[in-house]
């Protein structure tokens, strides 16, 4: 009798088996049109694959420092939009396991719907997904009393703050976030003219429009990390993936210890201060 012959993977799936994790559910990228229906990865795919998988790898080794490897982990992911991260690290991570559940939080209605869809459709059953902002998600029923991982990739502004704020809140053992768009502190910069430093030579540091969003962008992270350290964690800030990739780059990952440090909080106020930011005290960066 004759063995069957295994057909030799075309060019296109050799390339796409190089490139996705082991254990990757191809159907799952097909519905998430990371993926084309033919099994193709275009190069704007591959960027947002690419970032998604970096980010993962970061989270996945969070999540195995937990109790039980992260087996019975809870993880919200804020800003979800379209839910790609949280998708994959369920089918990457807790699609295994019989625990752990993954929090998709989202505006849009639409889009949340459609990740609901999706979930029930892979048979996702512990994903969630609420229709609130990330400013409302700590006080939420239906998110139970204490999270393990916080993430948020890409949350435009404010909503990074929000994830942190939630993280604080839910008492997070880590936090995982790429930023994007701060305009906050470049508008507050832009209005007060950071009245301080007016006259000396650092006020050509945001005297152009361009450079007053590089500059607050790079504060507003800054300001983040200080006010992180204050509330008890600890904190790494490093790239997500290559320039080449995403221009808004930079992840902060900060790990829950319990040991607030007076003297990022001390740092804190007077970066504030000498940026003429102390408004943000009261909203952004309470150190109550």
């Amino acid at each position: 009798m004759s063995k069957a012959v295994t057909a030799a993977p075309t060019k296109a799936e050799a390339e796409l088996q190089q490139v996705l994790r082991p254990g990757q559910s191809v159907e799952l990228l097909k519905e998430l049109h990371i993926l084309t229906r033919e099994g193709r990865l275009n190069q704007d795919s591959r960027r947002k694959l690419k970032q998604v998988y970096h980010l993962f790898q970061f989270i996945e080794k969070l999540l195995a420092e937990l109790p039980e490897e992260g087996g019975e982990a809870t993880l919200a992911d804020h800003g979800a939009g379209k839910s790609y991260l949280g998708f994959i690290i369920y089918d990457l991570f807790f699609r295994a396991r019989a625990g752990g559940h993954v929090y998709g939080i989202e505006t849009r209605a639409d889009l949340v719907d459609r990740s609901r869809a999706l979930a029930a459709r892979l048979g996702f059953d512990r994903m969630s997904f609420l229709n609130i902002s990330a400013a409302e998600s700590a006080d939420a029923a239906e998110l139970p009393e204490r999270i393990d991982v916080v993430t948020a990739l890409h949350a435009c502004d404010t909503a990074t703050d929000d994830a942190i704020a939630f993280g604080l809140a839910k008492q997070a053992r880590f936090m995982a976030l790429v930023p994007c768009c701060q305009a906050e502190v470049a508008a507050c910069l832009r209005q007060g003219k950071a009245l301080s430093l007016s006259r000396t030579p650092l006020a050509e540091l945001w005297r152009h429009p361009l450079h007053t969003r590089e500059i607050g962008s790079q504060l507003t992270n800054v300001l983040r990390c200080l006010y992180l350290e204050a509330h008890g964690y600890q904190v790494t800030v490093t790239e997500l993936v290559g320039w080449e990739h995403s221009l808004k780059n930079e992840l902060i990952i900060a790990r829950r210890t319990g040991h607030r440090k007076a003297s990022a909080a001390a740092r804190l106020q007077e970066l504030l201060a000498q940026f003429g930011l102390e408004a943000l005290l009261e909203t952004r960066f309470s150190l109550r």
